[in-house]
């Protein structure tokens, strides 16, 4: 290969990487961070304890699960991200945050090769949503952040009204991690 064919591979290949998961809810595809998502589950084979939150606080969190002696607020994709009723077929269960979100289906894992950020256009809650914006294939998608399904005052909402539910030592620990990675 010659000095020149080399140099333009060179600066394509510097690029960082990272393995995403994309999912779509309705019609939309969004992509969140492998290394944030633990496991990815159906929603007929999700396993565990699903228990109905006696106090519902945000319309988006009706339900807990408690899978491998931990629990996690389960977000409905669609009600987070204000889209159109979908009929959610799997689950992300994600690392670090007390999470498990309800997707329409698993598009596919892929490299993120380039993180735009968001144009100034994004002015609302979307700000929180969002890492940023990446293109894969010939979309442009947004990168949720895993720590936008559920802000902090969102979570302390939560968890002043449903006292107990998410008292595992485990999660206690992810909580104050949560909080302090937010601020």
């Amino acid at each position: 290969m010659t000095q020149a064919a080399n140099s333009s591979l060179t600066p394509r290949d510097a690029r960082p990487r990272e393995q995403v998961v994309m999912f779509s809810i309705a019609e939309y595809s969004f992509v969140i961070s492998a290394s944030s998502v633990q496991e990815i589950r159906s929603t007929d084979s999700l396993g565990g304890n699903v228990v109905d939150l006696d106090r519902p606080v945000l319309r988006k969190v009706r339900h807990i699960v408690e899978r491998d002696a931990r629990s996690y607020y389960v977000v409905s994709g669609y009600e987070h991200f204000h889209l159109p009723l979908s009929r959610p077929t799997s689950v992300l269960i994600l690392r670090d945050v007390p999470v498990a979100v309800l997707v329409d289906r698993i598009e596919e894992m892929a490299e993120m090769r380039v993180l735009l950020g968001l144009p100034r256009s994004f002015r609302g809650e979307e700000r929180v949503w969002y890492r940023g914006l990446t293109v894969l294939g010939r979309k442009v998608l947004p990168v949720a952040d895993p720590r936008g399904f559920l802000t902090v005052d969102e979570l302390r909402r939560l968890e002043e009204e449903n006292p107990g539910l998410l008292q595992t030592g485990g999660h206690a620990v992810r909580a104050s991690r949560y909080e302090r990675e937010r601020v």
